[in-house]
């Protein structure tokens, strides 16, 4: 029979943590229709067609916990919805990026599912979706499906959208410590940590990465000045302007000579081994054409040096020290005196799996018709052939000599070599470099090998470190982040995450008022809008995602408070991957929004979407709980921090309890709101207080009160502070409205 399509009623993307995962996914509404009757095991041949076009499902372990756990599945006859769960998870694989997290749940209404998986990228999570759902039909109704067409088109959006190599091993390292990030473009530049805490990185330069000092890098003939006068051996060489010029230089120097633009990167434009003037000539004019492509001059420069011998080193410095080094290898072929050398190229070069068209491969594909083969094109030139030479039997013909840094050799290098490459990376003035060597030897120094600094680069590529051909991968990644944070800086400020319905506006204003009180440059996004150190920046809702974001973003802020409800929790996620203290002033009744939207009918889903909040607090902070609250106290068994209850009276059965083993609360007790650590209590004020009487006249509820307080106190505001700052709050805004009366 021929099945309807599986209607898809809604996709979603929550950009931060949610009620499934601390990570982006993508969350997709589906009614099955008539293939609620029909699971994978009732209908012929649906399991192998699945099979034979997505073989790496038997590696998905599924709720099995094994090896071909999903397979085991599909036989026993598990729902669509599940399955394109899978297959969204597998395509996203197939293209190259990370999806490892997935479910697929039915809600209350038969064969409607929500299906749940992570992504990199919105666009690649909704683009693996579509083409989930599309594959999974043409299985069910035995029709062709283009696999490969469709792994193309997400391998391009992997590698439009998703962040490069060398920006996402240091990503990795961050996460892997802790430290928080947020992608401030589409393309490298990331946010790592909060507010005033923050770094950026730019692919693998940072924001201490100084301006002049690429500059200076980028000017091979300036950087070889300033070397030379560190004592630091460099080639000699000339910069000439004109193929006659390099000829000339070529000679005074000496042949061979190597050639290369004045102003470029990644050895485009570099010719080495130059032995006579046609090829002096030609490379010169090959140099010149790169030079032109990234100069505004007129008139590029390009410079003849003396080829030093030896094997290329790429040294990579990280904050004064050497952290990795990688050897090249030149890239040759061997003539069968049958196949021309552009089919020797496909076959015994281009068929390496290191080499590849994007960034996460090592090497690149040579091509050498095309500009960025014009080099691979000049060596096999100098030898005497041409593209569709028939290179004789045995002959052995060197088409790249540099470029090839896939050699990891870290354990070898010479304590005098990595004293020069990090002297080279402080004369230019870079924090981050990749210094080029030519040795003979890199585990001798360069004085004995006649070994030289050839290099030194901006904004290296990490890849070649991460995932060299050969030899042990190195965590350069984490170098750049412990470059970037000391040992004990994880790059956070203090977050505050409020949910619930009781004054929770309120709340955040008060939590925010005496953080300031207390020294800190406060954002707070509520109800009430955006405000950043007590400036109120407009009075439209900022409790959504953006909002929140752009307090994390700002670095002028060292602390930020977010109200929160459920439906910005299950619509869009939350802003912050973890939160200092977590707040719930109450569990909140379902409404027909919720319902309708996200299916939440019973207290039991609530709690789901509220734990969320005390989910993302550190084992450093606290979740602030109103014990008055059973369902809200239940949440205390899921708190990593530390647990602080608030109360009208210490009889509350929760309070009670807390105390006994030690814990903290706040409470009210014969008219004062007292602070209590076991059986230590501490008088804050009294209710009756005239200033504290005229917070709660103007319509701060005592719960909210306590709440503020029981927040302060565990961020480790002082007592007579916390008592200061809610005698005061609010003045300041009632003395501005009064002036404003009265100039009006």
């Amino acid at each position: 029979m021929a099945f309807k399509d599986i209607q898809i009623l809604r996709v979603n993307y929550l950009r931060g943590p949610n009620i499934w995962t601390y990570r982006p996914i993508i969350e997709a509404l589906i009614d099955l229709g008539e293939m609620e009757d029909y699971p994978s095991n009732k209908i012929d041949g649906f399991n192998d067609r699945l099979n034979a076009w997505l073989p790496g499902l038997v590696e998905h372990h599924c709720g099995v916990g094994h090896r071909g756990g999903f397979l085991t599945r599909l036989i026993g006859g598990t729902w669509m919805g599940h399955i394109i769960e899978h297959t969204s998870i597998e395509l996203q694989l197939l293209a190259g990026a990370r999806a490892e997290f997935g479910k697929a749940r039915e809600i209350s209404k038969r064969g409607v599912y929500k299906v749940v998986f992570r992504t990199e990228h919105e666009e690649l999570g909704r683009a693996s979706f579509a083409a989930a759902h599309r594959l999974v039909m043409c299985a069910a109704n035995n029709l062709p499906f283009d696999l490969a067409a469709t792994i193309e088109e997400l391998k391009d959006i992997v590698d439009r959208r998703c962040l490069g190599p060398s920006t996402a091993t240091i990503v990795d390292a961050a996460v892997e410590r802790k430290t928080p990030f947020i992608r401030l473009t589409e393309g490298n530049l990331v946010q790592l940590g909060y507010g005033a805490k923050q770094r950026r990185i730019w692919t693998a330069e940072t924001d201490r990465t100084s301006a002049i000092a690429e500059s200076i890098s980028s000017d091979k003939d300036l950087t070889k000045k300033l070397l030379t006068q560190c004592g630091i051996p460099v080639p000699e060489g000339q910069i000439v302007t004109s193929s006659d010029a390099a000829w000339e230089a070529s000679q005074d120097i000496g042949l061979p000579v190597a050639i290369k633009p004045v102003d470029g990167n990644r050895g485009r434009g570099v010719s080495l081994n130059v032995t006579n003037e046609a090829g002096v000539r030609a490379a010169w004019q090959a140099a010149n054409s790169v030079g032109a492509a990234w100069s505004s001059s007129s008139q590029v420069e390009v410079l003849i040096e003396r080829f030093v011998r030896g094997d290329e080193h790429r040294v990579l410095v990280v904050g004064n020290r050497v952290v990795a080094a990688t050897r090249g290898e030149t890239a040759h072929i061997v003539g069968d005196g049958v196949s021309t050398v552009a089919q020797l190229v496909d076959a015994q070069l281009n068929t390496d799996p290191r080499r590849g068209d994007s960034e996460t491969f090592p090497l690149d594909i040579i091509r050498l018709d095309t500009p960025r083969g014009e080099m691979c094109l000049l060596e096999i030139q100098r030898q005497g052939l041409e593209p569709d030479s028939v290179v004789e039997a045995g002959r052995e013909v060197v088409v790249q000599r540099n470029g090839n840094l896939n050699i990891d050799v870290t354990e070898r290098v010479h304590p005098e070599v990595a004293a020069a490459a990090t002297l080279a990376a402080r004369v230019v003035g870079l924090d981050i470099a990749g210094i080029d060597i030519v040795t003979e030897d890199i585990s001798r120094p360069l004085s004995e090998t006649k070994g030289a600094v050839i290099e030194v680069n901006a904004g290296p590529g990490l890849l070649m470190h991460v995932k060299p051909a050969v030899g042990q991968p190195r965590p350069v990644g984490k170098a750049v982040v412990d470059h970037l944070f000391g040992p004990n800086e994880s790059g956070r400020i203090p977050v505050v995450g409020i949910v619930g319905t009781q004054q929770t506006t309120q709340l955040s204003q008060l939590v925010a008022w005496l953080l300031h009180l207390s020294g800190k440059r406060t954002g707070l996004a509520c109800k009430d809008g955006l405000y950043m150190d007590q400036h109120h920046l407009g009075k439209k809702d900022a409790r959504d995602f953006d909002n929140s974001e752009r307090l994390l973003i700002n670095r002028s802020l060292d602390a930020a408070v977010f109200e929160t409800t459920p439906h910005h929790i299950l619509n869009e996620g939350l802003a912050y991957d973890r939160c200092l203290l977590g707040v719930v002033t109450n569990m909140p009744d379902t409404d027909a929004a919720l319902i309708d939207a996200h299916d939440i009918q019973t207290p039991e889903q609530m709690r789901t979407v509220i734990r969320t909040q005390i989910d993302l607090v550190l084992p450093e902070g606290a979740s602030v709980l109103n014990a008055e609250d059973q369902a809200v106290v239940s949440l205390a068994e899921l708190s990593d921090g530390e647990v602080v209850y608030y109360a009208q009276t210490k009889a509350t059965p929760a309070v009670t309890a807390h105390l006994q083993q030690g814990g903290r609360a706040v409470y009210c007790q014969n008219g004062h709101v007292v602070l209590a650590r076991g059986n230590q209590e501490t008088e804050l004020f009294h209710l009756e207080l005239a200033l504290i009487a005229r917070l709660l006249k103007d319509g701060i509820e005592v719960p909210t009160l306590l709440a503020a307080v029981a927040t302060a106190w565990a961020l480790d505001i002082a007592p007579l502070l916390i008592r200061a700052g809610l005698k005061n709050f609010g003045q300041q805004q009632q003395v501005a409205k009064d002036t404003a009366r009265m100039n009006g």
